[in-house]
């Protein structure tokens, strides 16, 4: 009996092993579909209200239309904000020369020869080789998101067939695991952009209060980077605070007030990603702490910075699916947090 378990263990790890694998590598396929399948729980309320009182393709459209609006609103808030700060660097380059001047004699006399080793690595095929990647990261984007709008598109229409056909299951318990585990998830990750649109809007405006009260240029440029990178948990939020502590560095050339700021903006981030959120998120969305991190960093090097921002939805749906049936059930309980066990203690 124990070889037997443990022969099928062993083959269970060797599927998941076999299965991320596959994901890892067919991700031009799989990450689209993930997003697209994230988008449909959040945009389909929205679409079932709209075919109820209009034609289905326009339903549909409109629909679509709204989650390019929603799409577009956030890559302008931040094209914005490092615009405003880009151009910040354009017009006042002396400055900054003369500030990096200081810091290579500083290191040169410390021994550290920092001019050598640009001069060495930064030539022209190195800007060339860098400007290709970035052109090829931004056609890489695109594709990304023109095939996952497809399956969008191609996935909203099938949405009420699909429903069809798991009513229509002859095993009518896989068929209620699949239709309470959609509904479920859907609902839960719903949730959890509400909660996570909530506290990025909380933290942008308190890394706004702080930047203006400290006197940091492009105070509400830097609230609004915070705000829209909060939604990467943990990565997000390490971005943000990094690039306004490197601004302050520059503008207010004193050790103490940038580790003020630095300071302060790890305090909120803190503050309400670690504090605040998990308890506004309530019992629906309890997790162990341990499994939200784990979530972010595997999928991130599954599918890099995308499977930083889908992780925990792709946790959520997991979990949510073994809840639904005894035999799988023990693995939601195994890593729910406190609110869990506390729904689970008599």
């Amino acid at each position: 009996m124990s070889t037997s378990r443990g022969s099928k263990a062993m083959i269970f790890l060797i599927a998941a092993i076999l299965g991320f694998g596959a994901l890892h590598l067919a991700d031009a396929v799989f990450a689209p579909l993930a997003l697209a399948l994230f988008i449909m729980a959040l945009i389909w309320p929205l679409q079932r209200r709209l075919a109820a009182r209009l034609p289905g393709m326009l339903a549909l459209t409109i629909s679509i239309v709204v989650m390019l609006a929603v799409v577009l609103l956030f890559i302008s808030l931040v094209a914005w904000s490092f615009g405003r700060v880009g151009h910040s660097f354009v017009a006042d380059a002396a400055r900054y020369q003369g500030l990096y001047d200081q810091a290579v004699a500083w290191l040169d006399s410390h021994g550290v020869e920092i001019g050598g080793l640009w001069a060495e690595h930064f030539n022209v095929q190195w800007v060339v080789r860098s400007a290709g990647q970035v052109a090829g990261r931004i056609n890489t984007t695109l594709t990304f998101g023109i095939i996952a709008a497809v399956y969008v598109m191609l996935g909203l229409l099938e949405v009420d067939d699909m429903h069809r056909r798991i009513l229509a299951l002859n095993n009518k318990e896989a068929s209620r695991v699949l239709l309470d585990g959609i509904g479920q998830t859907a609902l839960k990750l719903r949730k959890y952009m509400v909660v996570r649109t909530w506290m990025s809007l909380v933290t942008g405006l308190l890394v706004w209060a702080l930047a203006a009260a400290s006197g940091l240029e492009f105070a509400a440029e830097w609230g609004v980077v915070a705000f829209v990178l909060n939604y990467i948990p943990f990565m997000g939020p390490f971005v943000a605070t990094l690039f306004p502590t490197l601004f302050a560095m520059a503008q207010f050339g004193s050790w103490q007030g940038v580790f003020l700021i630095f300071i302060g903006f790890n305090l909120i981030q803190f503050a309400v990603g670690s504090y605040v959120e998990p308890r506004v998120a309530g019992n629906a969305l309890s997790m162990s702490p341990f499994i939200v991190l784990f979530s972010v960093f595997f999928w991130a090097a599954v599918w890099g910075v995308f499977g930083a921002f889908i992780g925990v939805p792709i946790t959520i749906a997991v979990l949510t699916f073994c809840a639904q049936h005894p035999s799988s059930r023990w693995i939601s309980d195994l890593v729910g947090g406190a609110a869990q066990m506390e729904r689970q203690t008599p």
